[in-house]
């Protein structure tokens, strides 16, 4: 049986926000989805270590500090570097593809461009990470 995910969308685009928020209503999941505008909020919200997400979702264009600048600082962290990092980006540059991976990212998801192809794969990503075992931390 899968689990209730606790998220971290890290997303400096309003409507992108709503459309994972969307999507996660019109498949009736039950995630937590937690949001920060950018890479800075976020480190902020998980340097708190009140409620840790299970995993993350992150853009790789933000201001303040992008995608693969978070990524680096998050995978130098002794316990956050375990939480599950997915890029979900416009992105289809092989350069930032093979960085993310260099660093170690836990996937690399494309968001498609009809609303209908994006809820298929939000619905399919969150239900293999829901099915993973997760490390408590």
């Amino acid at each position: 049986m899968s689990k209730i995910l606790k998220v971290l969308l890290i997303e400096d685009d309003t409507i992108e926000v709503m459309k994972l928020n969307r999507a996660i209503s019109s498949l009736k999941l039950k995630h937590l989805i937690i949001e920060a505008n950018n890479g800075e909020e976020a480190l902020d919200f998980l340097e708190k270590k009140e409620m840790l997400p299970d995993i993350i979702l992150l853009d790789l264009n933000m201001p303040k500090i992008n995608g693969l600048e978070f990524l680096a600082i998050l995978k130098k962290h002794d316990t956050l570097k375990y939480i599950p990092t997915i890029i979900l980006t416009t992105s289809n540059n092989q350069k930032d593809l093979l960085e993310c991976y260099k660093i170690g990212v836990a996937g690399y998801v494309l968001k498609p461009l009809r609303y209908e192809d994006y809820v298929l794969k939000i619905e399919k990503l969150l239900m293999y990470w829901s099915m993973n075992v997760l490390m408590k931390l």
